[in-house]
């Protein structure tokens, strides 16, 4: 135990740095048990980048501070030489390691060495970083540390200084210190199953960190997972507890002001009897004790360290636990055992390698027996066989006390469990650990029933969805839905579809489970490395502060979420969440049964446990929790929420919406291509299931497109689809279908469009059915209506606006070129109310809010048209031209600023074509490739610039003249690109008549540089002609190459996807013009002036067609989706057996299955190969055990005993019992004497049953069971192992007071039967308050009682508890050892058999 001062100071440091002692809060919001990989590392990126050397700062002031080592302060010296032949101190350092003071004169001189006394804390120098010489750059950290250091202080350092997060399960590995050897494929699977486990529950692994043993075996399996696994799967965190002082090469880790880092040089050969650290561990602690050399040292603090850990708990998702040990061990010694046995008594569960050798395997062997026959002889077989090299030097006694350890060890069942490699359902060391955590940890109510709930969260921290689906989901243990709420929070916080997927297969809904409280909370614990939570935050840093009258409410509220959302998903539609009234109070009261979870101050425990009628549920739990998940980018997450959702393509479109607009934003680009992808296969998902309904019912899947869905904010699929960009979605054939139904209005989908035309012109030929109609009263009707359905078709109505469109532009261009007049003419003036009416058309465009958007959002959708801002100039500059027109001065000006704004008008007329499915496209790639010109004009301006001014300085001498510099510079520049060569460039066609010599010539270049007397060039005509030629390759060759390739690429682009961009363009167009007035310019001024009336004078508000945006009935709507459910489950059918189909998927299920039948006839091998050695051990035994010596007169002898096979001793006991029981029968003997038949014997190789089925076998455990352990109750002091098999446990007989009454008599000491004979007084006479009732020799004797001592036989009571209460407490006050319970018993004989002596064992002091 750990000493009370030690206690003292560790809570002192505790309070001093905020670590409560049994309960450590996550440290900041915990999205996960892992993160997602990739904000994982963005997270420690930044903290490498940013914190390194802060960190290292403030490790090196923080260590010398709170951590110390120990040194010894005063030199003695030993009688023990050190291995170099040097003389050392009791201490085991030599003189000179010592401080200087150490080896002066002390106080202390001529006294013992005491390390109580002469061992003194100081500062640490051992701390850092540690970098292993020529295995690479791994970085750990290391510790030298004082035996007697807090725990809290070395789990403060671990968490906050280290960066090592809380852990989900501690596992403890334990075993030998040498090397040993394992068969490889166990020395397989146990490498495998521990990285394993440790991997996915994020678990720490404690081991002594050496390079040796164990030890070295777990670094060995740590370091194979991280040369085979990838860099997102994490790191498994390895954590060795050495002793300083045994450390070999520990000088070159002293680092006073810490080692960043030490580089450590591991010399296996050189170490002596010192050892190595390992390499492949993470971290080490090094215990100092102020001594070298000492084995051990470390274990203390090993042990308190452990228990404190799993005291602490660990909160994620909403889900508290303690964090949980488990002890592993492999092979082992007799402090192996010791350990075992510790953990045990502690109530550790325990996990033991069968067949990693000794102790292991002797456990092992007998921990599926009864505890009647873990007997002296037995353990002492196993240990010949196990531990051959030292077994002539065990004891009787070490013997005794070893099997009352491996007693007490299997009585334990719950706590032990025996990994066999072969057995069923334990492939793996992973399932052997987690299924015996979950075994210790089913502890037993009131009522008996097993605590479940505690398992299952156990389950959830460690992600393993397969130990809960194969021992909690059982038939043992019925679910109710609202017991699996709270870890249903915990899953989805944490990130655990498989948990999600396993809880709503358990009958959880998400209906009954997502209430507005559970949704608020699941947003105030969003993934904080998501874009979505930095946007959130900006919209709370927006907010106004609350006043100090109003009541207290959480940070995040839904209206914030739905503000942010409404941003990503578009301004059309309406917000998810409503803000809340003034009056609503605000509400956060999740509550989660057994859960210790604070959020900002407010307790989770009411979450689920509000009364039904304040429960406020959404309006669609599976849309909340769907948007939830995919704002985090949790792909298998949102892929099960979104198989529960009923409007599942409007959800789909919703997604890839979402994700599309987080990605614009996203800087990392591995999360950037995971949102894209995403986005993308959701855009599939809608495809998939519309093209199911499109299969079934085009009628029914064109209502799924334009209906309004209210979860989505009153929007509708088509839009979403638009808003998304999802061309493929939009190409498809059923919307393309619904579009060319909508296009062609009431009028048939097959009326060639050479009918339409003629109809235009002559529309009296509707009359003749020349045009067919959907409707069979349009077809069969009157003629009105139908010309009414005729003209008001979207088609008609576009060729309309054709053919009035081009009589504008021919009208325009006639006034322009042959009937300007300065005072206009008729034609001018009708251009000019034909623009008027365009304006107007314009105009209501603009105005037109079927939805209630507003004017400024109408304005926003306005102007983001592309051919709207083109309307817009070309109408501004037509105002600006007519202006200057009407001014007589500045008609030459007008007419030029006219004739600019007719190409604008022409420019229009790509919108109108972008209808042709042939001309379409190609405008599309025209736009494109307009990008790509204006990125090579930047390129070209570079070349050109740069050339044009150095000619022009090289040739022209201060030409003044701005506009012939420009044209020297850029224009003349630009032309040599197209093969205009400066005439005078080279001088060979130099002329002083084609230049002006002074620039005074304004219609003449200025000369170049010349001799004026030769008449001649002046200027390098070498260096011109090289830049012309340098100027000309990079232009014509590299730049106009690069403007082709890129014009190439474009078209490619565009070409592979032209159809569908053609498509997804279509609507537009579609869109407009069925909105659109019928009649054409300059006749729309009609309809304008209808609407003017209907709107501004009759106020009938605007309603936008039913055939884009349509609202159904409830009963409708439910019908439909219902439909559209059922269509959704078989396409999630046909992906599976696509899924399986694939020939990918077919080579891997091959693969597994290959792999499973090897794994079964390993199996099948090992099981055979194991039975064949259980005969071998079966008939070792019975040869051990029968070739005994015999003892007499003193001298050891051997029982002779004969152990059968199990099922011969039941048969045997059968034919005996029957023998007597007719002999008694026919009178020739009486019933008192018969022994009852001895209980079948379990096979030593049999399993252990999790639910104690075993134990109930037990029956001759039943009596006195706290009196058969080795250690006193609720003490440390051991008693003196008395085995099983010598006292008669399961008779309980009578005190020896009532024996001895019973007798008639009292009998003095010397008097007592020769079963209980010994020293001290009788019970009746006590000696003193500190003396216990008997005080027996050293020495015991098993013998028989003396028949003659008095007519009943005596037998003792083997607990004497009545005594053993009473005075144990004095016995240990007294420095004695009380009656030990179990120490002592009397074997009763049958009458007339002889006395006999059994072995003598040794007790303890008196």
């Amino acid at each position: 135990m750990e000493p009370p001062t030690l206690r003292k100071a560790g809570s002192k440091q505790e309070e001093a740095f905020g670590v409560q002692p049994r309960r450590v809060a996550d440290l900041g919001t915990v999205p996960s048990l892992r993160r997602s990989n990739s904000s994982l590392r963005k997270v420690r990126r930044s903290q490498n980048l940013f914190g390194n050397s802060e960190k290292q700062e403030s490790l090196s002031s923080w260590i010398p501070e709170n951590i110390k080592k120990k040194e010894c302060m005063y030199f003695v010296e030993s009688s023990k030489l050190s291995d170099a032949g040097k003389v050392v101190c009791e201490c085991g350092y030599t003189r000179q390691q010592h401080l200087e003071e150490a080896t002066r004169p002390h106080t202390w001189q001529g006294k013992d060495w005491d390390p109580k006394k002469h061992v003194q804390e100081m500062p640490t120098d051992a701390f850092g970083d540690i970098v292993f010489t020529g295995l690479g750059q791994k970085v750990g950290k290391y510790v030298r540390l004082s035996q007697d250091t807090p725990p809290s202080v070395i789990y403060h350092l671990m968490t906050q200084y280290w960066g090592l997060d809380v852990p989900n399960l501690l596992i403890s590995v334990t075993g030998g210190a040498k090397d040993f050897n394992m068969k490889p494929r166990l020395k397989s699977v146990f490498r495998r199953g521990l990285v394993k486990v440790a991997q996915t529950t994020g678990a720490w692994i404690i081991t002594g960190g050496s390079h040796t043993g164990v030890m070295k075996q777990v670094g060995e399996a740590v370091r194979d997972f991280t040369l085979s696994s990838s860099h997102n799967e994490g790191e498994v965190v390895t954590v060795g507890v050495a002793t300083w002082g045994t450390v070999h090469n520990r000088e070159d880790l002293i680092h006073p002001s810490g080692g960043f880092p030490a580089e450590y040089v591991m010399d296996e050969e050189g170490q002596g009897h010192l050892t190595c650290l390992d390499s492949n561990h993470s971290h080490f602690i090094l215990v100092d004790d102020g001594t070298h050399g000492r084995y051990g040292v470390e274990i203390p603090l090993r042990t308190r360290l452990e228990k404190f850990i799993s005291e602490q708990t660990k909160e994620r998702g909403g889900v508290a636990i303690k964090i949980p040990i488990v002890c592993v061990v492999l092979e082992g010694g007799p402090g192996t055992l010791h350990t075992i046995y510790n953990a045990i008594t502690n109530g550790t569960p325990c996990v033991v390698v069968e067949g990693s050798g000794r102790v292991a395997d002797v456990i092992a062997q007998v921990a599926g027996l009864p505890i009647s026959e873990v007997t002296i002889s037995r353990i002492q077989q196993k240990l010949s066989v196990f531990f051959q090299e030292v077994f002539e030097t065990l004891t009787e006694s070490r013997i005794a006390e070893w099997t009352k350890k491996i007693q007490d060890i299997v009585r334990r069942r719950q706590l032990l469990t025996i990994f066999r490699e072969g057995k069923d359902g334990q492939q793996d060391v992973d399932v052997a650990i987690l299924q015996a955590l979950l075994k210790a940890s089913r502890s037993h109510d009131h009522f008996g029933h097993e605590n479940w709930d505690h398992q299952l969260k156990l389950a959830v921290a460690w992600n393993r969805v397969d130990i809960a689906r194969s021992e909690i989901f059982t038939d043992e243990r019925q679910w109710k839905p609202s017991e699996l709420h709270p870890v249903m929070t915990a899953a989805l916080i944490s990130n655990k579809p498989e948990f999600v997927k396993l809880f709503l297969e358990n009958g959880v809904r998400l209906k009954e489970f997502v209430t507005w409280d559970t949704l608020l909370y699941l947003y105030q614990n969003l993934d904080p490395s998501c874009l979505f939570h930095s946007k959130l935050q900006k919209v709370l840093a927006e907010e106004p502060e609350r006043p100090v009258c109003t009541p207290p409410a959480p940070r995040v509220q839904m209206h914030h979420v739905a503000q942010v959302l409404r941003e990503l998903l578009g301004d059309f539609t309406q917000p998810l969440y409503p803000r809340p009234r003034t009056g609503d109070r605000p509400r956060l009261l999740l509550p989660v049964p057994n859960l210790k979870l604070n959020v900002q101050g407010v307790s989770l425990r009411s979450l689920y446990k509000r009364s039904p009628g304040h429960v406020a549920f959404t309006m669609d739990p599976v849309r909340d929790l769907l948007i939830w998940a995919i704002i985090q980018n949790r792909r298998e997450l949102a892929e099960i929420i979104w198989a529960q959702s009923q409007d599942c393509i409007a959800a789909a479109l919703a997604c890839s919406k979402i994700l599309k607009e987080l990605s614009k934003e996203e800087e990392d680009t591995d999360s950037l291509e995971e949102m894209l992808a995403l986005a993308d296969e959701y855009e599939h998902r809608a495809i998939g299931v519309f093209t199911e309904c499109h299969r079934k019912d085009e009628d029914r899947a064109q209502k799924l497109l334009t209906r309004v869905s209210e979860a989505w904010g009153k929007t509708t699929c088509l839009q979403l689809a638009l808003e998304a960009k999802d061309m493929k979605f939009v190409s498809h054939g059923g919307v393309q279908a619904f579009l060319t139904k909508v296009w062609w209005g009431q009028l048939c989908v097959d009326n060639g469009l050479w009918r339409v035309i003629v109809c235009m012109l002559a529309f009296p030929l509707l009359y003749t059915g020349l045009i067919s109609f959907r409707e069979r009263r349009l077809q069969a009707g009157p003629g009105l209506p139908r010309v009414r359905a005729f003209f008001n078709a979207p088609v008609v109505i576009f060729h309309l606006n054709i053919l009035s469109y081009f009589a504008f532009l021919c009208l325009f261009a006639y006034v322009l070129m042959v009937d300007f007049q300065p005072t206009p003419s008729c034609c001018e003036y009708l251009i000019y109310f034909w623009l008027f009416s365009l304006v107007c058309e314009e105009l209501r465009q603009l105005f037109y809010d079927p939805d209630e958007f507003g004017l400024m959002k109408m304005a926003l959708l306005y102007f983001s048209d592309f051919w709207n801002k083109l309307d817009i100039g070309a109408i501004l500059l037509f105002i600006a031209g007519l202006t200057c027109r009407l001014i007589p001065a500045l008609l030459y000006p007008g007419r030029i600023i006219l004739s600019l704004d007719f190409i604008m008008f022409c420019l229009r007329l790509m919108h109108i074509f972008t209808i042709s499915k042939t001309l379409g496209p190609k405008i599309i790639i025209v736009k494109r490739m307009m990008k790509d010109v204006f990125f090579f004009l930047f390129l070209l301006a570079v070349w050109v610039v740069s050339f044009g001014v150095a000619k022009q300085a090289i040739l022209i001498h201060n030409e003044s003249r701005v506009d012939w510099i420009f044209r020297g510079v850029v224009y003349q520049s630009y032309l040599t690109i197209f093969g205009q060569m400066p005439a005078y460039i080279d001088g060979v066609n130099f002329s002083l008549d084609q230049c002006s010599p002074n620039g005074t010539d304004p219609y003449k270049p200025k000369c170049p540089e010349s001799d004026a007397v030769r008449h001649e060039p002046a200027f390098p005509e070498w260096l011109t002609v090289i830049l012309l030629c340098l100027y000309l390759l990079f232009t014509n060759i590299l730049l106009l190459n690069l403007l082709i390739a890129m014009f190439n690429y474009t078209f490619q682009q565009v070409q592979e996807h032209t159809d569908q961009i053609w498509k997804f363009q279509r609507h537009d167009l579609i869109e407009e013009y069925q909105g659109r007035p019928p009649a054409p310019p300059p006749f729309i001024l009609l309809s304008h002036l209808h609407l003017f009336i209907k709107r501004v004078v009759l106020k009938i508000p605007a309603r936008r067609r039913k055939q884009l945006k349509s609202k159904l009935e409830k009963n409708e709507e439910a019908a439909l989706l219902s439909w559209e459910i059922y269509l959704k489950e078989s396409y999630l059918q046909n992906q599976q057996y696509q899924q399986k189909q694939r020939p990918e998927q077919k080579i891997q299920d091959i693969g597994n299955k290959v792999s499973t039948m090897v794994d079964l006839l390993e199996m099948e091998s090992l099981k055979r190969s194991g039975s064949m050695e259980q005969r071998l051990a079966s008939l070792e035994e019975q040869e051990f055990l029968f070739s005994g010596r015999r003892k007499s007169h003193g001298e050891p002898r051997w029982a002779v005993t004969l152990h059968l096979p199990a099922a011969q001793v039941a048969q045997t006991s059968r034919a005996l019992h029957w023998v007597m029981k007719a002999l008694r029968d026919g009178g020739f003997g009486s019933e008192e004497g018969i022994p009852a038949p001895a209980p079948q014997k379990a096979s030593e190789g049999q399993d252990l049953e999790p639910d104690g089925r075993q134990e109930e076998e037990d029956v001759g455990d039943t009596h006195h069971v706290n009196a058969r352990h080795l250690l006193y109750p609720n003490s440390h002091v051991t008693r003196f192992p008395v085995p099983n098999e010598k006292v008669p446990w399961e008779r309980p007989g009578a005190s020896v007071r009532d024996q001895l009454q019973r007798c008639g008599r009292t009998h003095r000491p010397a008097e007592l039967p020769r079963g209980l004979r010994g020293s001290g007084r009788a019970p009746s006479e006590p000696h003193g308050p500190h003396r216990t009732a008997w005080t027996w020799k050293p020495r015991l004797l098993w013998t028989q009682p003396h028949a003659a001592a008095c007519d009943h036989p005596v037998e003792a009571e083997p607990g004497w508890s009545h005594l053993q209460e009473k005075h144990k407490e004095n016995a240990r006050s007294a420095g004695r050892k009380a009656l030990p319970l179990g120490t002592l018993g009397l074997a009763r004989g049958l009458p007339g058999t002889r006395r006999d002596t059994a072995p003598e064992a040794e007790a303890g002091p008196p």
